[in-house]
């Protein structure tokens, strides 16, 4: 069944530019003022995530000649995805195409419909009626698909050439992470037709970065000298970068219920709830083991509530919220410092894996249990806790087909990039920084 599957997949991937098949119905019904309103609200603050929060973020834990280098790979990351999710990115995510891959019908954002709602999926079963634009839809999951490769430079930043990291962000833009996005997310791909449960990301998002990470970060092997204590540049700089994400997170999360409704209020609160007690319980199993709480320690524990909780945001209740936030703070430190301590061949720079990776798969697997029909709305829509065993395993299925292509896609993507022009930067240009030496600004070492 597994190589039927996978045949079918690359059968898909052959006639993919055969495809043309539009995905909306551009006529469907007149938009919703209150709805649209909070989706560009949404839109903006799912790009405060990136920019500058994940910036600012990841820029405060490196060391200080390397601090630009850092902060560009996430700007960059939002100038280059933007544009190749308008000219190919979106049409490959959210047209009908196969159950694959979507078509070529919004190549360009051919036809794309502007003053009325829209049905996702239209012609389909599960189609979804909308009340929004399918600019503003095209807007909003184009910020999703911005932040995803800006936090796989979280794996290998210090030592990667920033022409390589370009390519490499474009070509796993469109080879892994849109096709993916069409199977969770449009109502023909494959793993929304199982009934694989991801509410904002947690599969399409986090897994993804997650395992592209550690691919990456394998592949392009240790930093110089990563036996030393690399001391962060300025962790207050974090602390603001990450409570920007917490905010943002709000967009990420309430705004994928893609109204302004309840589920999207109880996405928010749930989202609340898990990054608060994630942090919570990250300090405490940090201040057991360790002696004390550190400030990058908790503001990382919130970040790992916020990505367990992403994929069960819109199917839960604050009381799964607490669960999912509680084992994500401690699971998520456990996988950091046990990958330091025990995998000293991986050198993931700033916990890409840990944090997004194992807490991606935790939320996906947690989904599955606190799944509940009567938030939802939808009665096959439920977990273990409602009487259905049976969504954990398909939300493993889901997990274990994101983990294989993403990890065969960033591999493939990485070799080549390897061969051609070359992936990481010189010893020489590694000791002096790579702010100076491949932007020529900011402080030498």
């Amino acid at each position: 069944m597994i190589k039927a599957g996978i045949s079918r997949f690359f059968a898909a991937l052959l006639g993919f530019f055969l495809l043309a098949a539009p995905a909306f119905a551009a006529d469907a019904a007149p938009i919703n003022s209150g709805d649209t309103a909070w989706m560009l609200t949404s839109t903006a603050l799912v790009l405060l995530m990136t920019l500058p929060g994940l910036a600012v973020f990841y820029g405060g834990m490196v060391r200080k000649h390397n601090v630009l280098a850092t902060v560009m790979q996430s700007f960059a990351a939002a100038c280059l995805v933007a544009v190749l999710w308008v000219v190919a990115g979106y049409s490959i995510a959210f047209t009908n195409g196969n159950e694959y891959v979507g078509g070529m019908g919004r190549f360009l954002l051919n036809n794309i419909g502007f003053n009325q709602a829209f049905t996702l999926g239209a012609g389909t079963d599960a189609a979804t009626p909308l009340t929004i634009p399918e600019t503003l839809f095209m807007m909003y999951q184009m910020t999703f698909a911005i932040i995803a490769p800006a936090l796989v430079a979280g794996a290998f930043c210090d030592r990667i050439k920033f022409s390589s990291m370009l390519v490499f962000m474009g070509l796993w833009s469109i080879i892994v992470y849109a096709p993916i996005a069409h199977w969770v997310w449009h109502p023909n791909g494959f793993l929304s037709s199982m009934g694989v449960l991801d509410f904002a990301g947690g599969t399409v998002v986090h897994i993804n970065a997650g395992v592209a990470g550690l691919v990456a970060a394998l592949f392009i092997g240790k930093r110089l000298h990563s036996e030393e204590n690399y001391a962060p540049h300025n962790p207050a700089y974090s602390v603001v970068g990450a409570s920007l994400l917490w905010v943002g997170w709000f967009g990420f999360n309430a705004g994928s219920a893609l109204a302004a409704n309840g589920r999207a209020a109880m996405a928010m609160t749930t989202t609340m709830i898990a990054a608060a007690m994630a942090a919570l319980a990250w300090m405490t199993v940090e201040w057991k083991l360790r002696g004390k709480p550190s400030v990058l320690g908790t503001i990382t524990g919130a970040i790992s509530g916020l990505v367990a909780i992403t994929p069960a945001s819109g199917f839960v209740d604050p009381s799964g919220a607490l669960v999912i936030g509680a084992l994500g703070g401690a699971i998520c430190y456990l996988s950091a410092a046990f990958m330091k301590e025990r995998f000293h061949l991986i050198d993931d720079s700033l916990d890409c894996f840990a944090i997004h990776g194992v807490g991606g798969i935790l939320g996906a697997i947690l989904t599955g249990v606190f799944a509940k029909a009567s938030i939802s709305g939808v009665a096959t829509q439920a977990g273990a806790i409602d009487g259905n065993f049976g969504q954990i395993w398909i939300q493993l299925e889901g997990i274990g087909w994101t983990i294989g292509w993403c990890a065969l896609g960033t591999l493939v993507i990485l070799f080549v990039i390897d061969k051609t022009m070359g992936v990481r930067v010189s010893e020489d240009v590694e000791r002096r920084g790579l702010d100076i030496a491949l932007h020529g600004e900011g402080l030498q070492r």
